[in-house]
């Protein structure tokens, strides 16, 4: 589970039924000193489903690969990453 930034939103102009009605967010990576800030500079993003609905600025647990398909079990969805939780609060001390 990685912490994550959600920096906009992906519109589709054509999409597959196993996606259909699903909020797609893009999403940067943090490290622990971007956590500090909450801001980062990486050019690296990540597409992630989100069924909780993150806002921009939010900061979220995303898991990735086999986990981030789990939810939606048996039924089979192209997910790299699912939102796991908005987190309200970062407390690093």
């Amino acid at each position: 589970m990685r912490l994550a930034k959600v920096i906009g939103t992906v519109t589709l102009s054509h999409s597959i039924a196993e996606i259909e009605a699903a909020t797609l967010k893009v999403v940067v990576p943090l490290a622990l000193d971007e956590l500090e800030k909450q801001d980062t500079e990486s050019p690296d993003f990540l597409v992630m489903w989100d069924e909780m609905g993150a806002r921009n600025g939010d900061v979220v647990a995303l898991s990735e690969g086999g986990e981030a398909a789990q939810p939606f079990r048996p039924a089979i969805k192209p997910v790299d990453a699912y939102n796991a939780a908005i987190l309200d609060e970062i407390d690093l001390s």
